[in-house]
């Protein structure tokens, strides 16, 4: 396997950083994640903050609920600070140097600065390639959130498809009344579902009948 996979939370979408992934060798699967922006190993997962995102979690308490949410579940959390701005000026200095010093002494979670978008996707990416094609570490997503009820279990299967999210897994169900249903339906009858398109039908399609090698 040459090519690495990186799971992306669906709302990184509006950022346009899968744009800049392209240049790398990887597959980009976009999934509602609970825990950071990028899962990249079975034991990496990665929050994406902008400089101005940093300072903003740390005021409203978003900051080390969402760290250790990482850390309950994943064994290396990477916290990337992206921007060339300054940390200093809305809050007290000594709040951010707090805040910077819990986060790599307390929690011992590693902060990686980056420039801009596109030194932050080279990042995930290098990160990613080092995980999968050198430690040979499989990559998995970490739910803890059990699926009860047999119509939670369903969306569930159905999610875990490739560029599936709960909302996409809920309407492919509806469509199609079973998950059997769904893994059995056509690229063309899978591309009728409100919000599947082409692309994803491939993928969709692709991963189901592939042979395992």
């Amino acid at each position: 396997m040459n090519e690495v996979l990186i799971f992306v939370d669906t709302r990184e979408d509006n950022s346009g950083i899968t744009e800049y992934f392209k240049q790398y060798e990887c597959d980009i699967q976009k999934k509602m994640l609970l825990y950071g922006d990028f899962v990249v190993s079975d034991r990496v997962v990665i929050e994406r903050k902008l400089v101005n995102d940093f300072i903003q979690s740390i005021t409203d308490k978003r900051l080390f609920k969402q760290l250790n949410s990482m850390k309950e579940n994943f064994e290396k959390p990477i916290l990337i600070i992206e921007g060339e701005e300054s940390l200093y000026g809305v809050l007290q200095p000594n709040i951010i140097r707090g805040a910077l010093a819990a986060i790599t002494v307390d929690m011992s979670i590693p902060i990686i600065w980056t420039r801009d978008i596109a030194d932050t996707a080279g990042v995930i990416y290098w990160i990613a390639r080092r995980e999968q094609l050198l430690e040979k570490r499989e990559i998995v997503l970490r739910n803890k959130k059990v699926p009860k009820t047999i119509e939670e279990k369903q969306e569930y299967l159905v999610s875990s498809l490739p560029d599936v999210s709960v909302i996409r897994a809920k309407a492919l169900l509806k469509h199609f009344k079973s998950p059997n249903n769904v893994f059995n339906a056509s690229e063309e009858e899978i591309r009728k579902v409100k919000g599947i398109g082409k692309g994803i039908a491939e993928k969709i399609k692709k991963v189901l009948e592939k042979k395992y090698k």
